[in-house]
């Protein structure tokens, strides 16, 4: 696949963007939710909403698109797994662990995304994807045992919650790949994002009742305006856009990106250090998916040979 391609270049510039915004995401969230009266359900709630919100009103100023029946049901599967379980195991993970830990957990995604492939779309499964599941599943692992064994269970918990939102959202990459290209990415993530925002509701909203409005910072208001108006609405708005036109595996590869920017921006704020096993385990987790991303497509298997 030619990135420089004039087919496939918007896709990658969308999704690269994307990613960038998920990824300085993770700091501003972390320092939101350190705040004693914000809490991953409410911080749920604002985004699922306010999400809702943004894209119901811009499409009021995009051509309308006639939803088959048959694509409500799947509109509605592809929103709880690919924004509701998403979002809230990612931020009450995020709630429990750090930002860098988080960051690196996210990496696997490309690996989830690589193996849910190869049963659902009979991607093959070559020794270059299985020497690359092992090494980032390595990484992976390393970060979770060293948490806990500094007996952070609380940690533990956040990690394990991270890699959930993960699987979840790879899971969502593979499976709705074909609904992602029926509709406009207005039409596709209003209805999505419509989905979660009555879904989430009755679970968030005795969090969000007691939100004290009035004792937000001006630093405060700007997090969550960056967290609703940029991680959520713009980078969602930007996903299908890549979607439609590059595989899974290329969608999900992109966001080794996150770590980079989580990553910068966390320890440059003061809300995270590096430790050894934190480099180690990214390096791990790179290294997996650049070794998984080498190997052949179906496609490619089928024209040239193994």
């Amino acid at each position: 696949m030619n990135i420089t391609n004039d087919k496939y270049l918007p896709g990658h510039v969308a999704i690269l963007i994307s990613n960038l915004i998920f990824g300085f995401n993770l700091p501003v969230s972390k320092m939101l939710l350190s705040l004693n009266h914000v809490t991953s359900f409410s911080l749920n709630f604002l985004r699922m909403v306010g999400g809702a919100a943004l894209f119901w009103l811009v499409s009021l100023f995009v051509k309308g698109e006639k939803i088959a029946r048959k694509d409500f049901l799947l509109l509605f599967l592809a929103s709880f797994f690919g924004i509701q379980l998403n979002q809230i195991s990612f931020l009450k993970g995020l709630s429990m662990t750090a930002p860098l830990d988080a960051s690196i957990i996210t990496t696997v995604g490309p690996i989830l995304t690589m193996i849910i492939a190869a049963f659902y779309l009979k991607e093959p499964i070559t020794w270059k994807k299985v020497i690359g599941v092992l090494i980032g599943a390595s990484g992976a692992i390393i970060l979770i045992l060293s948490t806990n064994r500094e007996g952070n269970a609380s940690h533990l918990a956040g990690n394990l919650l991270c890699l959930l939102s993960s699987a979840s959202y790879a899971f969502y990459l593979v499976v709705f790949r074909g609904l992602i290209g029926r509709y406009k990415p207005v039409t596709i993530m209003k209805w999505m994002f419509l989905f979660a925002a009555i879904c989430t509701m009755p679970l968030t909203w005795p969090d969000v009742r007691t939100l004290p409005w009035r004792e937000f910072s001006g630093g405060a208001m700007a997090q969550i305006t960056y967290i609703v108006v940029g991680s959520t609405f713009l980078a969602y708005l930007l996903i299908p856009i890549g979607q439609r036109v590059l595989r899974p595996t290329v969608v999900s590869m992109y966001s080794y990106t996150q770590p980079l920017v989580a990553a910068i921006a966390a320890i440059a704020i003061g809300i995270d250090h590096f430790t050894w096993e934190k480099g180690l385990s990214g390096i791990l987790v790179f290294l997996g998916v650049y070794v998984v991303t080498l190997s052949k497509s179906r496609a490619q298997v089928e024209q040239h040979g193994a």
